[in-house]
């Protein structure tokens, strides 16, 4: 699974003036949660670019004065009116310990109905999920190829060894609906039909 690495400043100082000295100096206030201590520091907002503007799931490696944490994205804060990055917060990987976060859905294989003529519709581009760091990746594959015309694939048929999706089983997360196309040469086919 790919890794970040990201490397950054303990921080001593806190408050509205220490915090908005830090984004003057393009530096990211942080905040580590979930392993033994939570542990406060900034990073300078470069280092973010790979891990935040992506679509994927990755692990970040966060190296602070000589220690080294394993950690996922757990929430972003953006400027209001810049949309510049404000703040981050990480949730330590600790391998005994389930922890919850959002994967994204990698469709694969072609599908019997769009072969048919009809479109695929992603409902849903990821899943929140509960696991424990070893079973985490950096997606979960659904397998599009039996899916056929009107038919729907579902959180419920997303199957992914050791992790526990927490999304409403019932939901679709794709489905493969009629172009107007094909609607067309259905009703013409069937106008056909009733004359002969």
């Amino acid at each position: 699974m790919k890794t970040i690495t990201i490397e950054g400043q303990l921080r001593s100082e806190f408050g509205k003036q220490a915090t908005r000295l830090l984004r003057s100096e393009q530096q990211v206030p942080c905040v580590i949660y979930g392993g033994a201590d939570t542990v406060s520091f900034s990073a300078p907002v470069t280092a973010f670019k790979t891990l935040v503007y992506t679509p994927d799931f990755q692990i970040a490696e966060v190296k602070l004065g000589g220690k080294s944490y394993r950690c996922i994205l757990k929430d972003l804060q953006f400027d209001t009116v810049t949309d510049e990055l404000i703040h981050v917060d990480f949730l330590e990987l600790v391998e005994d310990k389930k922890v919850v976060a959002t994967m994204p859905l990698k469709f694969t294989g072609s599908s019997i109905g769009v072969k048919s003529g009809g479109k695929l519709v992603v409902k849903m581009k990821s899943l929140k999920v509960k696991a424990l760091p070893k079973h985490l990746r950096e997606n979960l594959e659904v397998d599009i190829t039996e899916l056929d015309l009107n038919a729907n694939i579902r959180v419920q048929d997303v199957k992914a060894e050791g992790i526990e999706i927490m999304n409403s089983p019932r939901i679709p997360v794709a489905s493969v609906v009629m172009t107007r196309q094909l609607k067309q040469e259905e009703a013409e086919a069937a106008k056909d039909a009733k004359k002969k």
